[in-house]
Parts: structure tokens; sequence; C-alpha cells
């Protein structure tokens, strides 16, 4: 049954059959006749099965869109909401849209507001459809902008998926605020928050922008939508400056706001801004949920922030929430890394007991970082548990276990290691398999390493540098014997090992006096195009500067012969006749010194001048000692050794020579003074020889043994010009300058071995050499 404030087309149709010429009247008082108003006749009201619903006067009728009430006899019956949407919807869900249905909503007998136009957009259920009811609203003069329709339209367009209808909207929302000033606060927040959950990123922050820039307040639910969105497309800073613009608003925040934001910030490393946003929070009396704790633990581990993140931790128990198996992995992780073993040890242990299964990543690190902090024990008790759970060691894991046992010298251990490993089908790395040599050389089991060498180069490893790394370990112990039998094993075996390390096993045999071993190396190191130098041949001169034994010297004059360096052809000129040599002595020696390159071997001819000096002294020939001192005196080698400070002092600084160099230095320089004093006339205040402690005794006792006036100090043999002027007068003196040097042995083998240069390394560097052990002389 229709209610009884409709008027029933029905009724309308009979009054019309029944009275044909009625003229119709409107309440307005138009009259499309010009035929003045008046009441019709009685009128029976049927409904549609054709029962009377009311009789009476008839009414007048109503003009569509300007009268809003219907008379009912002499009365005027306001027409309700509930029929006024009742036809609106009626009309809009037959028509749908276009222009027949906007002509039947001009036909209304009423004249719609509002009110009525939003309630029939909740009623309908088409989107398209509601959008044109909307529309031609909007055209009416009644139209007033409302907050509510724009809601219901915009949820409408959202369930349809219709983002470009919404867009379209939003721009009409704008227009209408703009023009009648309304703030549609709600209208606004939820395009917003559809676009965001619909994850339109651009279209939703244009449409943000755009509010922000209205005026309009923007709600905390959209502020989270927004937030969400830019997390979740991977733009976190964007969603911070989302966040940072809700701050500048004023707009609080609520629990879903923190927990998006506190894990954000955490992972981007912004710490303390998530560590502050945390405390706030719990003074608004939120409570954290599991998420914001773990990123918080896991990001300040991470960070180091070690005191923090366990702060946080128990802080979290005392919520009353459980950790996690990732969690304790984050916490682990981040203090084994910090070195801080026993605290990871202990949450590895709180982490079993909660009944979590460490994983494959966890036992890896516990058991590496405590192989490598020395902790031994316990790593190869994780070790054996972690094989126990059934996961197999990776390649690292062994490594890491072998190798700090190597490093520690436990050999069984990592023996042991290296078997499980490769039973395991595991193939050792490089790193592992140079520790395992390494400690085998060391413990001098060349069996052993020789086996391990030959099953590293059975798996493909290139082992030349390997076996010479072993090959040094000898060296540098000073087991000459066993670096010879590890060099015979390389060459029965095709290994080939660097001129370098040959030189250095050349230079252990001399140290040893193994020279018969030694020439045959220096041997292949000449043959391999491998250059003698000045030092090398020096050093082996100053082995036979020393030698004390006839067989010895003849392999060493063998050695030097070896070197093919042309000292050596040098060294053989010097000790021939004027006339093999065809020149004198000194233009001999003139010669040799000038194909020096003494950019490059200025060293190496100083460490050269000293041993040649010794030797030269030693054998007695004192002139051809003198020439050679001469020649590197004028090459400069020894710049300041001699100082004329004009009439105030002159001065000899020999603390640089060795013995032999010393003494023919002061006969030399001595008659250099004679010469100036009394020839000359030049006589200086005084004249001091420079010795240091260790060359004084020496050179005083040579020079007392023809009455010196030098007065001996602690480093310094001086005396007064007049008294050394009055000294050179003597013959005796003059003889001793001019013809010889005592060569007896108790001068001249003193503490030879103490200040001769040796072929230590020090001496390569160029350094002063360092003492050796004395010898007594015979």
């Amino acid at each position: 049954m229709h209610n009884s404030n409709f008027i029933s087309p029905t009724a309308v149709g009979a009054s019309l059959t029944k009275n044909p010429n009625l003229v119709r009247s409107y309440c307005s008082g138009k009259n499309s006749n010009e035929v003045p108003n008046k009441w019709t006749e009685d009128i029976d009201y049927l409904d549609e099965s054709g029962s009377v619903i009311y009789s009476g006067k008839g009414i007048r009728s109503v003009e569509p869109g300007v009268d809003d009430h219907v008379m009912v006899g002499g009365l005027k019956k306001p027409l309700l909401n509930a029929a006024a949407v009742a036809k609106i919807v009626e009309i809009v869900k037959r028509w749908k849209w276009g222009p027949e249905m906007e002509t039947q909503l001009d036909k209304l007998q009423f004249v719609p507001n509002m009110t009525h136009v939003t309630q029939a957009l909740k009623v309908v259920g088409d989107g398209d459809a509601s959008l044109s009811l909307f529309r031609w609203a909007r055209r009416q003069s009644w139209y007033l902008p409302n907050d509510e329709s724009y809601i219901t339209l915009f949820d409408r367009l959202n369930q349809s998926r219709d983002f470009d209808g919404i867009q379209s909207l939003f721009d009409e929302l704008i227009c209408d605020s703009g023009e009648n000033g309304m703030p549609s606060l709600n209208a606004y927040n939820r395009v917003i928050q559809h676009l965001a959950k619909a994850e339109k990123l651009e279209v939703s922050f244009c449409c943000f922008k755009k509010i922000q820039e209205s005026g309009a307040k923007v709600d905390t639910q959209t502020y989270n939508a927004l937030i969400t969105l830019f997390l979740n497309k991977g733009l976190p800073y964007k969603a911070f400056e989302i966040y940072e613009s809700m701050e500048e608003a004023g707009c609080s925040l609520d629990g879903s706001t923190y927990g998006l934001m506190i894990p954000s910030l955490a992972k981007s490393g912004r710490l303390d801004a998530a560590f502050k946003l945390f405390q706030e929070m719990k003074q608004k009396n939120y409570r954290p949920d599991f998420s914001i704790f773990a990123s918080l633990v896991d990001s300040m581990g991470k960070a180091g922030r070690l005191d923090t993140s366990m702060k946080v931790y128990m802080e979290m128990q005392g919520f009353g929430l459980r950790p996690s198996a990732p969690m304790f992995v984050s916490l682990i992780e981040s203090y084994a890394k910090a070195g801080k073993l026993e605290m990871a040890l202990r949450l590895w242990n709180e982490m079993k007991e909660a009944r979590f299964r460490p994983n494959y990543g966890l036992y890896t690190m516990i058991v590496e970082s405590h192989a490598k902090s020395g902790k031994l024990e316990i790593a190869m008790s994780v070790f054996s548990d972690m094989e126990r759970a059934g996961f197999l060691p990776t390649p690292s894991t062994y490594s890491c276990l072998l190798e700090m046992h190597s490093a520690s010298g436990q050999v069984d251990a990592a023996m042991k290691l290296y078997n499980s490993m490769t039973n395991a089908g595991l193939r050792p790395g490089l790193s592992t398999y140079t520790a395992l040599l390494t400690l085998l050389a060391k413990k001098k089991l060349v069996d052993v390493a020789a086996k391990i060498l030959l099953e590293m180069k059975a798996m493909g490893y290139s082992v030349d540098v390997s076996a010479s790394d072993v090959l040094m370990v000898y060296i540098k112990d000073a087991s000459v014997d066993l670096a010879l039998r590890w060099l015979r094993f390389m060459g029965s075996s095709g290994i080939r090992t660097n001129n370098f390390i040959i030189r250095q096993l050349f230079e252990s045999c001399m140290k040893n006096g193994l020279y018969e071993s030694a020439k045959p190396l220096l041997e292949t190191y000449v043959s391999s195009a491998a250059k003698v130098d000045l030092i090398l041949y020096t050093s082996v001169l100053a082995y036979l500067v020393r030698c004390q034994e006839e067989h010895n010297e003849r392999h060493l004059m063998s050695i030097l012969g070896a070197t093919k360096h042309k000292a050596h052809t040098f060294m053989c000129g010097l000790f021939t006749g004027p006339e093999q040599r065809k020149q004198p002595v000194l233009s001999f020696v003139r010669e040799f010194f000038q194909g020096i390159d003494y950019e490059l071997e200025e060293g190496a001819a100083r460490y050269f001048v000293n041993v040649l000096l010794n030797y030269l002294v030693l054998m007695g020939q004192i002139n051809r000692a003198r020439c050679v001192w001469k020649v590197a005196y004028e090459n400069k080698l020894f710049p300041k050794a001699i100082v004329f400070d004009q009439h105030v002092a002159w001065s000899l600084d020999v603390r640089n020579l060795s013995i032999g160099a010393a003494l023919i230095a002061v006969v030399h320089t001595l008659h250099r003074f004679r010469k100036r004093m009394l020839y000359y006339g030049v006589v200086p205040r005084r004249i001091k020889l420079v010795t240091g402690p260790t060359l004084k005794i020496v050179i005083a006792q040579m020079l007392s043994s023809v009455g010196s006036p030098f007065e001996v100090s602690k480093v310094v043999l001086r005396a007064p010009g007049d008294s050394v002027l009055e000294w050179f007068k003597k013959p005796i003196v003059q003889q001793f300058l001019l013809n010889d040097v005592p060569s007896r042995a108790d001068i001249l083998m003193h503490k030879l071995n103490t200040l001769f240069p040796s072929s230590a390394p020090e001496i390569r560097s160029l350094s002063p050499p360092k003492p050796l052990v004395a010898r007594k002389a015979v």
C-alpha cells in the first residue's frame, strides 16, 4: 500500500478521464491557459488495486521544482523527506544517467534539497548514477556543498575502484570549497585515505599538497595512511617528511603513528629520533607493540649501542613480551661483532633455554668469533654442537678454526680439523693451507709439510709461493739444514722459488759457515739472470777477512769468483803488478770508482770501502789502502770525515769507519795536516780525532807508539796545534806517516769482529752495522 501522501498516477489519470476539459492550475498561480486558479471537482484517490484511499475536493497541481508542498482540499501538506528521497531514488535507479534522467528530476512534484540528495546518494548503489545525480544537483539553484554527500560519493567510487573519478570529484570539491567556503574536512581526508590505501602514490601526495595549500586540517588517520604508503613504496625519507608536516601542523600522534614511525626511523639509522618517540609514546600511555621493541633492539645493536639495546630488551620483557628467535639472533650477532663474547654466550644460552633452535649463520658466527678471539675450547664445543644439530660447517668455519689452532701452535688439533674438512669433501682455502704449512714449518715437521703441499698442488693451487713461504720460515728460524732439505724437495717436485729467497738462503749458509752449500745457491742465483750487487759481493769479502782457516779461504775465494761482479775483477787487478795492470794503482782505483752509480750505490760503495780497507790492511797492502781511501774521499763517500775550520780547529771523524779504514784514514789525514802545517805554515789552535768509544783504544795505541801528543778523552783524541807541529817535525813521525802502519795482530785485529760490517739485513738497508760476537784473534 502506498503512502497516502503520494498522489497516485492512477488517481490523476482517473480524474482526467472523468473531466477531460479540466484545466490544470498551479499553486504558484501560473496557468498555461491564463485561466484563474480554481478548485477542481471531487476526486477519488485510488491505490494500485483500485480501492478508494480518499474522496474529497480535488487539489490544485504543483509546479515541479517550484512548490515544496501539495494541497489536500484546502490544506497545504508538506512532502515528507522519506517520500522525496524515495522518489529521487526511483528516478535515478530507473534512468541511471543522461538527459532523460535529468528531465525526470526536473519534473519532480516538489522542490528537492541537499538533504534529499545526500540521502538518495546513500541509497543508490551505482557509482555512475550517484555521480550523475550529484552533478545534476550542483546545477540547481538550491544546491549547497555538503561534506556528507562528497564522502558518500568518494566511498562509492572507491568501492568501484574508479580512482580517476575520485580525482575528478576531488577537483570539484576544491572548487566548491573555494567558492562556498565549505571546510569539507572529512571529505578531504577520505580522498587521501582511499588513494593511499590503493597505493596511488603520486595522486595521493598531490591531493595532500592541495589540501595543505587550501588551509584545511589533515587528521591523524590520513597522515598514517600517507606514511604507510611511502614506507611500503620504499621511500622512508618521504614518510619522514610527512611526519614532520604532521608535527608542524600540531596533529597529535596516535598509537598507529608511533608504530609506523619508530621502526622506520630506527631502520633508517635515525636512532635518537626513534628513541625519543619511543619515550614520548610511553609518556602518553601508549603501549609499544613487539615490532617497536624488535626494531629498536635490532637497530641499536647493529649501531653498536649495546647498552641501549639491552635496556630496551629488558624493558620489553617487563611489558610481558617474549623475545623472538630473530631478536635473539640480532642481539647475539651485535655482541659477538663487538667482541663482547661473554654476553653473546649468555644470550645464546637464553635462546636455547627458550627452546629456539639457533640457525646455521648463528652457529657459524659464535664458532668463528670465539675462535678468532683465542677461546678455542668454547669454539670447539659449539662447533661440536653444530655438527650434532645436523649443520655442515662451511669451509670458512673450518678455515677459521684451523687457522686459529695453527696460530696457537696446536698441531694435532689443526691436523684433525684438516682431515675432517677434506673427508667432508670441502676444499680448504689458500689461507688455510698457508696457516697449516706455516705451523708445520715452525714445528719442523718437514715430511708432513711436504705431504700437505703436494695435496694442495693436487687441489689445483699454485704452490710456488706457499713452498717459498715455508722455506722462509726455516731461513728465519736459522734452520739452514732444514731449509736446504726443503729446497731439495721443491726441486724434486718441480716447484720453483724466487731469487730473493735463494739469496736469503745463501746468506744464511754464509753466516753458518756452510760455504760448500752456499756456492751452488749463488750459482743458481747468477744463472737465473739475477744480478749480484755490490753489497752481496762485499758481504762475501767480509767473511773472507774474518776467515781463519785455509780451506774455508779457498771456498770463499771461489764464491767471490762465482759472483761475476766487476768488483772481483777490480780486486784481482788491485793485487797484480803495474805491468799486468798497465797503469798505476791510483789511476786503476779511480777508474773503478768512476764506474759506480753513486745515486743508487752510494751506501753500498761506502760499505765496500770499509771492508776493502780492512782486507788491504790485513794483507799489508798499505799503499794500495791509502789509494783506496784517497779516491773514496775524493768521491765524497765520507764528506764530513775531514773538517778544516781555518786557524781554529781541524778534525777527523772516523766513528763510522771500519778499523782498517779508520787506521788508514788517520795516517793519511795526519799526513795531509803535516803538509799544510810544515809547508804552508798554517797552524790551527787544536787538532782532534773523533773516534768514538770503540776505535779510541786502537788509534791511541797506534799513535802512542811514535810518541803522539794526543790526549785521550771519552770519544775524542785531541792535542794543541803547536804540540802537533813539533811532533810532526820528528823524523820518526815523518817515516811513520809516509811509509808504514803497524800491522801487529794485537793492534790490527783488536775487536775486528765487533767493528767490521757484516752481511746482516741491517747492512743491506745501509744502516750502521750492529756489533757481532767477537772472536779471539790468532
